[in-house]
C-alpha cells in the first residue's frame, strides 16, 4: 500500500494513482485529495527528487487553498519525476504521456506548477482538453506571465502589514526563490515602495542593503542567468538567504526550507509564504512564540489557483485580477483577525476556516466521505 496513506483522514485522499511507462522513463503520481467542492484543480510539479508523500501533502494544501478561496473546486496535485530543464522534446513526451495516462480521471484538472508552464498546459489541452493556465493563443490566462500568484501575495502583504505595524513604503524584503512566483511578488512589492535587499535562486543568493533593481533581476533571469550574476552584489551561499535582516521574508521555492534547525536564524517581522508548505508546523510555532507574524501558504499564495478557476469558467484577465485582490484581502484579514481573537497560530485559524468549508460541502453530498 502506498505510503501516502499515512496522511489519510476523514477528508481524503480520494485517489492515489502511480503512473509508470518504462519505455519513455515516465514516472509520476496523482493524488486527488477531496472533491466535495467540485473537481480538483492542482498543478503538475516536475522535479528530480519529488515524492508521492510530497504530492499528498501538496494535494491537501490545495484542498484547503481552494476551499479557503471559496472556489468550486476540490484539491489535487500531480508530480512528475525528472529534471525540468531536460530537452523540450523529452519533456513534451513525458507531459503528454502523463496526462494521457490520467485521461479518464475527470476529477482532476491539470495546471502549471514548479517545473511546468503554459506551454506544458497547451500540450495537456491538446491531448485531453482538461487544463488551466493555458497560453493566450489557446484562450487561457497565462498566470505566470501576468504574475497571478505574486499579485495575490502583494495584497496579502498589504493586509498583513497592518497587524505588525509595518509601512510598506521603505519596507525591506527578501525573496527566497526568484522564479515565477518570487519575481512577480518582488515586482509588485517594489512597485508599492518596498525595497528588495536579498534574493536567491537554485544557484545561490545575493544581498544589498541599498536594494536591487527588480526589473534588472527579472531581465537577468529571462536571459537564462542566475541572480548571482547581478553586477556589484554581495554573493552568498544559497542557505544564507535565511540570515538577511529584513521586514518581510518570502519563501517562494521548495517545501520545508524553514524548520526547527534553522528557524531561529530568521530576522524579520513578517513571513508571507509564497511557496507551498515551505515551513514546518514546528517552525511556525517557534515563529509565533517569537512574535513574528507568519501568513500560511494556502492563504497567501492562492492567486494562481484563483486565476485558474476564473479561466476555467471562461472569464478573462481583468476578472481574474479582481477576484484575486478581493479574495486574498478578505481571507488574509479573516485569518489574522481569528488568530488574534482566539490567540492561536495563523495556520490554525486558516485550517479551521478551510476545514469548516470542506466539511460543510461534504455534508451536501449523497456519500458524505468524499
Amino acid at each position: 500500500m502506498s505510503s501516502v496513506f499515512k496522511f489519510a483522514d476523514e477528508l481524503g485522499p480520494l485517489k492515489v494513482i502511480h503512473v509508470h511507462e518504462p519505455g519513455t522513463g515516465l514516472k509520476g503520481v496523482l493524488v486527488v485529495d477531496n472533491v466535495a467542492c467540485g473537481p480538483s484543480i492542482g498543478g503538475v510539479r516536475m522535479a528530480a527528487d519529488v515524492t508521492a508523500e510530497e504530492c499528498a501533502r501538496l494535494a491537501r494544501a490545495m484542498t484547503f487553498k481552494n476551499a479557503a478561496a471559496g472556489l468550486r473546486h476540490g484539491g489535487g496535485k500531480s508530480v512528475l519525476l525528472g529534471d525540468p530543464k531536460m530537452p523540450k522534446a523529452q519533456k513534451e513526451i513525458l507531459v503528454r504521456g502523463f496526462c494521457c495516462a490520467l485521461r479518464e480521471v475527470e476529477q482532476y484538472i491539470f495546471g502549471p506548477d514548479m517545473g511546468t508552464d503554459e506551454e506544458c498546459m497547451g500540450w495537456v489541452k491538446d491531448e485531453i482538453d482538461r487544463a488551466v493556465g493555458l497560453p493566450r493563443e489557446l484562450g487561457g490566462i497565462p498566470l505566470d506571465e501576468i504574475g497571478a500568484t505574486g499579485y495575490g501575495i502583494s495584497h496579502a502583504v498589504d493586509v498583513a502589514r497592518e497587524y505588525c505595524q509595518l509601512d510598506i513604503s521603505g519596507a525591506r524584503f527578501v525573496v527566497q526563490g526568484f522564479g515565477a512566483v518570487g519575481k512577480h511578488a518582488a515586482r509588485f512589492l517594489s512597485g508599492a515602495g518596498a525595497i528588495l535587499v536579498g534574493v536567491s535562486d537554485s544557484i545561490g543568493a545575493i544581498q544589498n542593503p541599498d536594494g536591487f533593481d527588480v526589473e534588472a533581476l527579472i531581465a537577468l533571469k529571462a536571459a537564462g542567468k542566475s541572480v548571482i550574476e547581478y553586477p556589484g552584489a554581495e554573493k552568498l551561499d544559497g542557505d544564507r538567504i535565511i540570515d538577511i535582516e529584513c521586514d518581510i521574508w518570502i519563501p517562494a521555492a521548495r517545501p520545508d526550507v524553514i524548520h526547527e534547525g534553522n528557524v531561529d536564524r530568521l530576522n524579520t517581522r513578517l513571513v508571507v509564504q509564497g511557496a507551498n508548505i515551505p515551513i514546518t508546523y514546528a517552525a511556525e510555532k517557534i515563529l509565533h512564540d517569537r512574535g513574528i507574524l507568519n501568513l500560511p501558504d494556502f492563504i497567501a499564495n492562492a492567486g494562481g489557483v484563483i486565476c485558474a478557476a476564473v479561466e476555467y469558467q471562461g472569464a478573462g484577465e481583468a476578472a481574474a485580477l479582481a477576484a484575486i485582490e478581493e479574495k486574498l484581502r478578505r481571507n488574509t484579514r479573516e485569518v489574522l483577525e481569528a488568530a488574534q481573537r482566539e490567540q492561536i497560530l495563523p495556520r490554525d485559524a486558516a485550517l479551521n476556516m478551510a476545514r469548516k468549508r470542506v466539511e460543510q460541502a461534504m455534508s451536501y453530498r449523497r456519500w458524505h466521505t468524499f
